[in-house]
């Protein structure tokens, strides 16, 4: 599903990212590990094409993305990629609901369409009676819930979650967890996950550790 080749990205001087190769099958949950500076934000940026590279090229699906015109980026970006972040990002005025709507409108879908699908992944998330409550009425478990939601709603490719239970409490993180593999399991979604939580990583398919600005691991987790 996912292939890079030859990532590099410096910020000034600063190499962050050498020379990076790696690939992603379909239905995967890969796990990203490191110490904190060493470039795995940047390398799932890079790969969510919210940023680019200096050099190497990021395929999904076979197609060559940063070939593509910036505005042809963006809405490539919106149909075939979802983003869960450390903190939620839902807009503080809206619904949770209208909060997962937004990609789906951002889409050019039909609003009926698009309001009843996220109604219906909010029900499957255990949010079904939340509906109506805005992100300062959602406790963090649900307001992450509710973030996953959103990142689902036009039915992406792959979901990129960078460290999404950073936020959280053990309780809401090991059901955050387990939440993406019965996503996985049910709807055959592929994850790529930034991570500091060792739980987590553990339960990955494949967990690939970033060191000096390159990768290493890759091997099945055991």
């Amino acid at each position: 599903m996912l292939e890079a080749k030859g990532i590099q990205k410096s910020y000034g001087q600063l190499p962050v990212l050498k020379n990076i190769d790696l690939h992603v099958k379909k239905g995967e949950i890969v796990a990203i590990v490191g110490a904190s500076g060493a470039g795995k934000s940047t390398l799932l940026h890079i790969l969510g094409t919210l940023d680019t590279p200096d050099q190497g090229k990021v395929f999904i699906n076979q197609q060559d993305v940063f070939s593509q015109s910036p505005k042809n980026i963006a809405a490539f970006r919106n149909k075939s990629i979802g983003f869960v972040f450390q903190f939620h990002n839902l807009l503080p005025e809206f619904s949770a609901l209208e909060n997962v709507m937004i990609p789906g409108f951002i889409a050019g879908k039909n609003e009926q369409e698009v309001r009843q699908r996220a109604g219906e992944l909010l029900g499957m998330l255990g949010l079904g009676a939340r509906l109506n409550h805005k992100p300062s009425e959602l406790s963090g478990g649900e307001q992450q819930r509710t973030a996953v939601a959103r990142a689902l709603i036009n039915s992406p490719d792959m979901i990129l979650a960078d460290e999404p239970s950073g936020n959280l409490d053990s309780k809401n993180a090991i059901e955050l967890h387990d939440l993406f593999f019965k996503l996985r399991k049910e709807l055959g979604h592929t994850f790529i996950i930034v991570t500091h939580n060792p739980d987590l990583s553990r339960m990955a398919d494949r967990r690939l550790e970033i060191r000096d600005g390159q990768v290493s691991g890759g091997a099945q987790v055991q």
